[in-house]
């Protein structure tokens, strides 16, 4: 028997609900294709609106770590950031070309 799985973007989070997307890297930019990007899992209103808010900072703090070195795009590093009650996980795989991002809640403090 064969199965396959769904097509997930982004990092693969055991995490729900995530937001997935691969990034296209140009230079120190990065280009978001919303056909390269997926909703897993059911976020709430307040959750998406801080997604909304959230993802185009975490972009630019994406591409402050391609300039310094931090992010490298011919190596695997895995980069986390935290926003508006959201972290965002970033790496690229060593791929030298495309970011993976997953997007997800923060855990309620303790």
């Amino acid at each position: 028997m064969i199965t396959t799985e769904p097509l997930q973007w982004g990092l693969r989070r055991d995490v729900t609900p995530c937001f997935g997307a691969r990034l296209v890297q140009e230079g120190k930019r990065l280009h978001y294709l919303g056909d390269r990007a997926g909703l897993y899992g059911t976020f709430s209103a307040m959750q998406l609106r801080a997604l909304d808010r959230s993802f185009p900072a975490f972009i630019r703090q994406m591409e402050a770590a391609l300039r310094s070195g931090e992010l490298d795009p011919h190596k695997a590093h895995a980069l986390r950031r935290e926003k508006d009650g959201l972290i965002c996980e970033a790496d690229t795989r060593g791929s030298c070309g495309y970011v993976y991002v997953s997007v997800y809640p923060a855990p309620p403090p303790a």
